[in-house]
């Protein structure tokens, strides 16, 4: 009888520990994952041409996810667009990933130009951004990467001023 015990006992540790092996393992190694294939990624621009992420590594980085379809997305653009301007010379690279269809893009654009560029990402654009940490693959997802190429900071939602001084401070300490 207690040896049926120490089995029971045995069998419900070695489970528990593989269970939380498991869980760890899903916790850490997607979005690792993720980080390391974002930047051998490359994309479709809207004017032509490709976008590789690859050259932009090394400095820090503003990824936002958007659609023309998403309000809170155009809501956001003009202020990504002048955090861009304001900030490029300090090293800051912004890219717009647009989950959406070539041909809204480019219409949009048509309308209100960005400096910065702009990759087509699709609708795959979507899951990317999950496994980036968004979740509910909602719109707008922003992620932050640091020089070093690691997500500094995520936001899901329209980002606000306060957010872009938060993040250059986070990113780019001052001395």
């Amino acid at each position: 009888m207690n040896r049926r015990r120490w089995l029971g006992a045995g069998i419900a540790a070695a489970a528990a520990a593989a269970g939380a092996g498991w869980a760890l393992y899903r916790s850490r190694s997607p979005l690792g994952d993720a980080e390391t294939a974002l930047w051998a990624m490359s994309f479709e621009q809207p004017g032509g041409g490709s976008l590789a992420l690859a050259g932009l590594r090394g400095q820090p980085l503003l990824l936002n996810f958007w659609a023309t379809w998403c309000p809170p997305c155009i809501k956001e653009m003009p202020l990504l667009d002048r955090f861009y301007r304001e900030q490029h010379t300090r090293g800051w690279q912004v890219v717009g990933l647009a989950a959406d269809n070539a041909e809204p893009v480019r219409a949009f654009l048509g309308r209100l130009p960005m400096s910065f560029p702009i990759g087509l990402a699709g609708f795959e654009g979507v899951e990317l951004s999950r496994r980036l940490g968004n979740a509910n693959g909602a719109l707008p997802f922003t992620v932050v990467l640091g020089a070093d190429g690691a997500i500094a900071a995520r936001k899901l939602g329209a980002i606000a001023p306060e957010d872009l001084d938060l993040w250059d401070r986070l990113v780019i300490p001052r001395a």
